[in-house]
């Protein structure tokens, strides 16, 4: 793949890592204003580091835009004139829809959307993606660059706004969930680094369990919940409590949240 990734910030670079790590690119341009900062990425040797967004278009047929949102309607306009019929265009950017990047580039390319959470660094986002009519010939490319830096699925675009908050949201709230694990974990004696390592190990043998097993979460309790047990005891305390409905109640308040946002 002859790949460019304009803007190649914080997200943009983590996508470029997943993207070298595994042989996923002929050749890669990388665009920022300052190069300096994104100089070294040029030691894979087909890498190409620039400050020119057309130089990188023009060598390129997959473009990955990772730039903040005020500023990706001034590059499409900047490019639009570079466009062939080979380009396959990825945007990364929230609240910026399919009809409006074809209001400024026209409906004849194919254009994807996709919402990838930080955890891409790391190769385990949860990705997802949606497109424009042309653009669903290539999905099945975008998954493919997506999957090697986690997993992707597919999704109609109006449900991007709720992806975003599970997904790319949903990172803070699990980090937040760890961490009262953490808290309750030192409160019983350990110390907080191994509180730490037992809270996020723990939680990550649960997911995992889930995705390997394809199993209902309930299946995974029944397994660990005796009759008059300590874990049930301490379930249904929570419960009591209101961590379900509390977990509910902050997803969709942030749902409501970046909807009001999207309308101003």
């Amino acid at each position: 793949m002859k790949l460019a990734i304009i803007g190649a910030g914080n997200l943009g670079l983590a996508i470029a890592k997943g993207i070298l790590h595994s042989n996923g690119a002929t050749t890669m341009y990388l665009t920022k204003r300052n190069t300096a900062e994104i100089a070294a990425f040029e030691k894979y040797g087909n890498v190409t580091v620039t400050s020119d967004n057309s130089e990188a278009v023009k060598n390129s047929d997959i473009l990955i835009f990772a730039v903040q949102p005020g500023h990706f309607e001034a590059i499409l306009h900047d490019i639009k004139d570079l466009l062939s019929d080979n380009h396959v265009i990825m945007s990364t950017i929230t609240g910026f829809g399919i009809n409006k990047i074809e209001s400024i580039i026209g409906s004849d390319k194919y254009i994807i959307r996709s919402m990838p959470n930080t955890a891409i660094s790391v190769g385990k986002s949860m990705t997802c993606i949606c497109s424009n009519g042309l653009g669903k010939k290539r999905i099945d490319l975008a998954k493919a660059i997506f999957n090697r830096m986690g997993n992707s699925l597919e999704i109609p675009e109006e449900q991007m706004q709720a992806a975003t908050v599970i997904c790319a949201s949903g990172i803070a709230f699990w980090m937040r969930l760890i961490r009262a694990t953490t808290q309750g974990a030192i409160q019983l004696g350990f110390d907080a680094k191994e509180a730490q390592e037992l809270a996020m190990h723990t939680c990550n043998g649960a997911a995992s369990l889930l995705i390997e097993s394809g199993s209902h979460p309930e299946e995974e309790i029944d397994k660990v919940t005796t009759p008059k047990g300590c874990t049930i005891s301490g379930l249904n305390e929570m419960e009591h409590q209101g961590l379900s409905s509390s977990l509910i109640r902050g997803i969709v308040t942030s749902f409501e949240k970046i909807s009001d946002i999207r309308k101003d």
